[in-house]
């Protein structure tokens, strides 16, 4: 993958999204960044939040620069901070007058075994990757949604089995899992569909903030993947931007993994060496993490 100038090469028909406008939190990085460059491929409005104005920025004048007539603007937001989280998609509605569509994306965590992590830690990652998700899709449903439909997407990750060394986010992710079919049975009187994806081990940027002892893990991940090999953002993305489009009108409270089939591997088949699996990578601006590429 390298970074370059140019369309994104979406699987979607063009104008898909015209007319309507997203949220994507976590917009400033990673899969929430190409997440934003596709919707904006694909036409439509979007509102980036982060707690990082200043990586908002980058990404929304990257979009403007692929797309002449994009419209973007970052909102700068802790989403773990309830008032905040209200105003926040007030000024949204204040500034695109809608919200069609919600990207859970935010989150993060840390590697620690459960028992070196405290209550602090623990409560940091949930409020991150549980709490901070469930304010986001509350406001967007009662501020808009419940009167008008809408859809959302909840990003987990692969944490079916246990997560060791990142039990804190394992059990956050679970939990929106639970959450996004409760919302799903409780919000569809609203027209308002809610799903999940969850990916698996995806090279993208995340994999360069974790510290110097995790890097042979990550450069050892492909060799635990049925596929033999880590998932682009785009192919992320691509799940992403279907759960929200109209294909998907009779999906919701599901979870579709992204994983390239690792919950299935089993210790006593081993996995045999190949290259059959070629990667959708539709991403122009996409960067190889640097942790890969040593």
């Amino acid at each position: 993958m390298s970074a370059a100038t140019g369309p994104y090469r979406s699987v979607f028909r063009d104008g898909l999204f015209a007319g309507r406008t997203v949220i994507v939190t976590g917009g400033g990085s990673g899969i929430g960044r190409c997440t934003a460059h596709e919707l904006a491929a694909l036409g439509a409005e979007l509102a980036l939040i982060g707690r990082k104005p200043e990586k908002l920025q980058a990404v929304a004048e990257e979009i403007r620069a692929d797309n002449l007539n994009a419209v973007v603007e970052g909102f700068p937001c802790d989403i773990r901070e309830e008032e905040r989280v209200a105003d926040t998609v007030r000024l949204v509605l204040q500034r695109f007058g809608k919200i069609d569509g919600l990207v859970n994306n935010a989150g993060g965590q840390f590697p620690a075994p459960l028992s070196q992590i405290s209550q602090k830690g623990w409560d940091a990652v949930v409020r991150n990757n549980l709490t901070g998700g469930f304010l986001m899709a509350r406001e967007c449903y009662t501020q808009w949604m419940a009167d008008h439909g809408g859809a959302i997407v909840n990003i987990v990750a692969d944490m079916w089995n246990g997560m060791p060394n990142m039990g804190h986010s394992g059990a956050a992710r679970a939990g929106m899992v639970n959450f996004t079919e409760t919302a799903a049975c409780e919000w569809g009187v609203s027209g308002v569909r809610v799903n999940a994806v969850a990916p698996g081990w995806i090279a993208s940027s995340g994999m360069d903030t974790y510290p110097d002892w995790m890097k042979p893990l990550i450069r050892g991940m492909r060799d635990h993947v049925p596929l033999q090999r880590l998932g682009t953002e785009a192919e992320v993305s691509a799940a992403i931007v279907w759960l929200l489009s109209p294909a998907a009108a009779f999906v919701s409270g599901t979870t579709l993994r992204v994983d390239g089939g690792v919950p299935n591997a089993r210790r006593h088949y081993p996995l045999p060496k190949h290259e059959a699996s070629q990667p959708f990578d539709g991403f122009h601006r996409s960067v190889r993490p640097k942790v890969l590429e040593e």
